[in-house]
């Protein structure tokens, strides 16, 4: 077995479905949405409810799909061998410290996991994949994590783009619920196959990545042990635990009434339908069609990232079934062409396409579309017609610059510092600039501390109190500033001498014309603009 995977190892080795997680019970951190209670966020975030019906005993004379209860459903057909191990009994434990964890984990999942169950019937995959969002995201459909992983699924960008998933300023097809679940049971499915039908290796080789796996199998090949995943000790410590997660939330499934766990009732029947409109329609004007607020349609359907959907595609919807029914009422009773609304714009001396399309909130290739244009050419007194939202763009929450704001604006200190971001600035650069961790940084802003920053780009940078140093408070009285001529030693760096005048090494490079990919020289002269009150010259 060893020898045929081998081969696949050179063009898989950077795929992996998700991050690594931490070895706590608790996924990574979702993307940060407005701050409720519990009972008012579930209320506010699960758009259907789970146990308002009363559940009903299982019945196991009746088959999977007329069981009452969808997780019945699920119990059924689960197939996976769960071992008696002590990692899987401490993450049991955790569960069963934390129930209301399931429950929320239930909240999010209702609008979807019905038409999940049935794309894994179809492929006739185990019934346990279900769970697999429970430990990535807790069915966050918002979910980003440390390592630019997203969707309830957490692909990172180069594991969904060569899976077929878009990604791009319209649309991230990792947060489309239903297109990125057909997305991760394809890679389940290759995954399976690729490791011989071991449903535990596919699964911690989601985690960890296929060459991380195989690796691994090679080591202990190489030391006369075995290959099977509970024998794979050099796996990284979060893969190690991560099928473990998996296997005992699915225990407390099968066996719910053992561990007197209670897994809030779900109907057993499609309570969602997706609905494809054909052309870009703006989503305000289709939650009113469909007789929803706004917040919800996006919440259902939230790979799409700004007021509408994308004007190449997908164009399709996901509503609740009674919402979809009226939905496509409505669509047939209108015109089309009111699904968008449009703004005539008059070229004026100077202005490029780029320019126009940042200021109706578009892209060049929408209006380029839109006005039959095939090259970036416009002309002074030229008229175009250019797709705008509907309604005002902070009513559109959930879109990606409205979730920015949110996170931005949410406190998390005394102070908020607002960073425009300079060329050549890193997180690092930043974080000593203003003492702060990347981590939090990346927090604050929606990101990721692998990101990349764009000149231009503005960052909230918070404070733990109102005198703490920046860029435009100084952290004891009014800056001082003296230009310095530095001669560079022996084992200096970029980095140690902007520690050392606490300044960035951005503004190093932009005093002196220099890049860091080149090596400074011993005797190279320096021109600093330091604040003596902050540093001994």
């Amino acid at each position: 077995m060893i020898k045929k995977l081998v081969l696949l190892i050179a063009a898989s080795s950077f795929l992996s479905g998700c991050q690594l997680l931490s070895a706590e019970a608790e996924p990574p951190t979702p993307e940060e949405l407005p701050q409720h209670t519990q009972s008012e966020g579930i209320e506010r975030y699960a758009l259907i409810h789970p146990g308002t019906a009363s559940a009903q005993a299982i019945d196991r004379q009746l088959p999977a799909a007329l069981q009452a209860d969808l997780w019945d459903r699920i119990r059924l057909q689960m197939s996976i061998e769960i071992p008696a191990n002590s990692l899987i009994e401490s993450h049991r434990d955790w569960y069963l410290r934390h129930p209301n964890y399931i429950n929320r984990v239930t909240q999010r999942a209702a609008p979807f996991l019905h038409l999940i169950v049935e794309e894994i019937e179809k492929r006739g995959l185990p019934l346990e994949l279900v769970l697999v969002p429970v430990v990535e995201s807790a069915y966050d459909t918002f979910a980003y994590s440390h390592g630019r992983a997203s969707g309830i699924w957490q692909f990172i960008p180069s594991t969904a783009r060569f899976y077929g998933l878009e990604i791009d300023w319209w649309y991230d097809g990792r947060r489309d619920v239903m297109a990125a679940t057909t997305t991760a049971l394809d890679y389940f499915d290759r995954l399976h196959k690729t490791f011989d039908g071991d449903w535990l290796l596919a699964l911690a080789a989601y985690n960890g990545g296929q060459g991380r796996v195989l690796g691994a199998m090679r080591r202990n090949e190489r030391e006369g042990k075995p290959t099977d995943y509970w024998s794979l000790s050099s796996l990284p410590q979060e893969t190690r635990n991560y099928v473990p997660k998996i296997l005992a939330l699915a225990e407390l499934l099968r066996d719910s009434e053992e561990w007197a766990v209670t897994w809030p009732h779900i109907p057993n029947q499609r309570v969602t339908d997706i609905v494809d409109v054909g052309q870009q329609i703006d989503l305000a004007l289709a939650a009113e069609m469909a007789g929803m607020s706004l917040e919800d349609l996006h919440r259902y359907n939230s790979g799409y990232n700004r007021w509408a959907t994308a004007p190449d595609g997908p164009h399709t919807l996901l509503l609740p079934v009674e919402r979809a029914n009226q939905f496509r009422a409505a669509l047939n009773d209108s015109d089309p062409a009111d699904w968008l609304a449009w703004q005539r714009h008059h070229v004026r001396s100077g202005e490029s396409l780029q320019v126009i399309a940042r200021r109706y909130n578009t892209t060049v290739q929408a209006i380029q579309q839109f006005n039959n244009i095939s090259g970036s050419l416009i002309r002074q007194g030229d008229y175009l017609l250019i797709p705008v939202a509907s309604q005002a763009l902070e009513r559109y929450t959930l879109s990606t610059e409205q979730r920015l704001a949110a996170a931005q604006s949410r406190p998390q200190g005394q102070q908020k510092i607002d960073h425009r971001v300079q060329r050549g600035d890193t997180l690092w650069d930043l974080s000593r600039k203003y003492n702060v961790s990347i981590a939090n940084i990346a927090r604050w802003n929606n990101m990721a501390p692998g990101d990349m920053l764009r000149p231009g780009q503005t960052l909230a940078i918070w404070q733990a109190n109102a005198s703490a140093s920046s860029t435009s408070t100084a952290s004891s009285g009014t800056p001082v500033m003296r230009t310095v001529q530095y001669n560079v030693r022996n084992g200096d760096s970029l980095a140690r001498i902007a520690n050392r005048f606490r300044v960035t090494i951005a503004d190093i490079e932009r005093w002196n014309s220099i890049s860091r990919d080149r090596f400074l020289q011993p005797g190279q002269r320096l021109t600093l603009h330091v604040d003596v009150t902050k540093v001994t010259l």
